[in-house]
């Protein structure tokens, strides 16, 4: 199971997801609620507290690592600022044959990214796409995963561009996939990114952020 840890850029830190952070995101997810017509975000502090404790007990479990994305002050005296959530989930452990050179310990073979949203002010902003630069430099050059996935509801034709346009390659589409934010139950576009894929895609990660 990884330790609490925090990942740090110039724009945005990801810090361990704590109940601290709950009013922070509730005030987050009232800006514009227009945004989140694919993936589900709590309403309101008895919704986030809920699901803030249902992310921290699958951090406990080792199934996660949950982080409250905080925007940095972008002028001197400007506070911080909680603007989202985000984690790695489906975080597994691989069992590899008696004396293979690929097994490790304490650390995963293969995450997802999932489960991020972010105040409407942040979107399409430095935020997310450093946010993503720095969760992806931790799994492949800290954890040496094999593969990093990301998945979105397959009418969210925004984020399948948008995965699509830092490299993710479409592995297919899972029917019945979980529910969805809409009361139904969703059918799910997943991609992935390889250790081998990451260098390009660290270096256009990181070209879109200069550019913004």
């Amino acid at each position: 199971m990884p330790e609490p840890f925090t990942l740090e850029g110039t724009h945005v830190r990801l810090e361990p997801l704590s109940a601290a952070h709950v009013p922070g995101l509730v005030e987050a997810a009232s800006e514009d609620r227009s945004h989140y017509q694919w993936a589900y975000v709590p309403d309101g502090t008895e919704h986030m507290t809920a699901y803030v404790r249902d992310a921290m007990a699958k951090v406990a479990s080792g199934a996660h690592v949950a982080f409250a994305t905080v925007r940095r002050g972008r002028s001197r005296g400007e506070p911080d600022r909680v603007v989202g959530s985000t984690r790695f989930c489906e975080v597994a452990y691989w069992q590899w044959p008696p004396g293979a050179r690929h097994q490790r310990a304490g650390v995963p073979d293969v995450v997802d990214i999932g489960f991020t949203f972010l105040a409407a002010s942040a979107q399409r902003t430095q935020v997310n796409t450093e946010a993503k630069l720095l969760m992806m430099t931790h799994a492949f050059e800290v954890w040496q995963v094999h593969r990093v996935a990301l998945q979105t509801d397959v009418r969210n034709k925004r984020s399948w561009a948008a995965i699509e346009r830092i490299g993710g390659r479409l592995d297919g589409i899972m029917r019945a996939d979980r529910p969805g934010a809409d009361d139904t139950v969703r059918t799910s576009a997943r991609f992935s990114i390889v250790a081998e894929e990451w260098p390009a895609v660290k270096t256009r990660l990181a070209a879109s952020l200069a550019s913004r």
